[in-house]
């Protein structure tokens, strides 16, 4: 599977998991539900291009949308653990297991 297509999948899921917690998880969690909507947010910016890309501008262009998604993403997870939403918190620890992979694949 290309970068490209990981990208986009890995979005995808970031955007499944974030309307799934907006079902599940009450009002409390409205800022780590934010910080997940953000990192899609981030990675919805070069979604439309990230195929364009020559495979030698990849890394300096896709590092830093999606360090900057990881880090939301982190932040969510840390806030979801503070309110007693551990299954949520594991969620969000493998959407940024899945942005790390990508990472490290570049």
């Amino acid at each position: 599977m290309s970068i490209s297509e990981r990208y986009r999948q890995v979005l995808e899921q970031i955007e499944t998991e974030a309307d799934r917690f907006y079902e599940t998880l009450p009002e409390d969690t409205v800022k780590a539900l934010r910080q997940v909507d953000i990192a899609a947010e981030e990675m919805q910016e070069l979604v439309d291009t990230v195929g364009e890309i020559p495979q030698y501008q990849l890394e300096a262009k896709l590092a830093p949308v999606l360090l900057s998604s990881h880090e939301c993403l982190d932040r969510a997870r840390v806030l979801l653990e503070n309110a007693g939403h551990d299954k949520a918190a594991a969620s969000v620890w493998e959407l940024e297991q899945l942005i790390y992979r990508l990472l490290n694949d570049l």
